[in-house]
């Protein structure tokens, strides 16, 4: 699963996504408006979690942009702000649910879970690949008539290569929305990963397979290479 959250407080964003992180949801973090809203509309997450008070802008116009191009992933508007003319205007632009700072990290992974049940544009909650199933809610994945065994990491690297399934993905993504890094550490993380994910993937199920792309980064594909058509 995976969550958005739109917060130009970075301690306050380090908490959260720490929170969210702990409940093993795939946590990416954006501090405006501009950013927050691009990201909202490229990307797929099952939740986004929102700040009013942004450096350029309020935030309810992420969730104009969103309502605005027919998407409907939930969207929990998350500020200190909580007399009733902001949290009407912030349920009537489209939200689905209003968190009050400072909120405990059990209630807000029970609110997150909430919004992510009752469901909108996101991703489904089980994904499928050729042979391979993830249900991404009960974090199983199944193919070959096995469960396979992934650490967490393995299983967030499936999932988002999952969601952008016959895509390339560069190694950069992969640090960003697995590891939650903006920079490559000079390091085989990725790679290292990559390869016991495949191995995996190999003693259970013939499709799908990830291949690497030379110099960019690695697909999740059901189809034959070019030399077996």
């Amino acid at each position: 699963m995976r969550v958005l959250v739109i917060e130009d407080d970075a301690q306050v964003a380090r908490v959260v996504a720490r929170a969210l992180e702990q409940a093993k949801y795939a946590v990416d973090v954006m501090d405006s408006v501009t950013t927050g809203a691009e990201r909202a509309l490229a990307e797929p997450y099952d939740a986004i979690l929102l700040d009013l008070q942004l450096p350029d802008g309020d935030g309810l116009d992420v969730v104009r942009a969103l309502r605005g191009a027919g998407n409907n992933t939930p969207v929990l508007i998350m500020t200190g702000r909580g007399d009733d003319e902001h949290i009407v205007r912030g349920l009537d632009a489209g939200a689905d649910d209003y968190l009050l700072k400072p909120v405990g990290a059990e209630v807000l992974k029970a609110r997150v879970r909430a919004a992510i049940r009752r469901g909108g544009s996101g991703p489904p909650d089980v994904l499928t690949l050729g042979d391979l199933t993830v249900d991404r809610l009960a974090r199983v994945v199944a193919g070959g008539g096995q469960t396979l065994q992934l650490t967490p990491k393995e299983f967030s690297m499936l999932e988002y290569l999952l969601l952008r399934a016959e895509q390339v993905v560069s190694r950069a993504e992969l640090l960003k929305h697995v590891w939650n890094m903006h920079f490559d550490p000079g390091s085989n993380v990725v790679d290292a990963h990559v390869a016991r994910l495949r191995q995996k993937l190999r003693q259970a199920v013939t499709v799908p397979e990830i291949r690497t792309v030379r110099g960019i980064g690695f697909i999740l594909t059901a189809k034959p290479e070019d030399g077996d058509r």
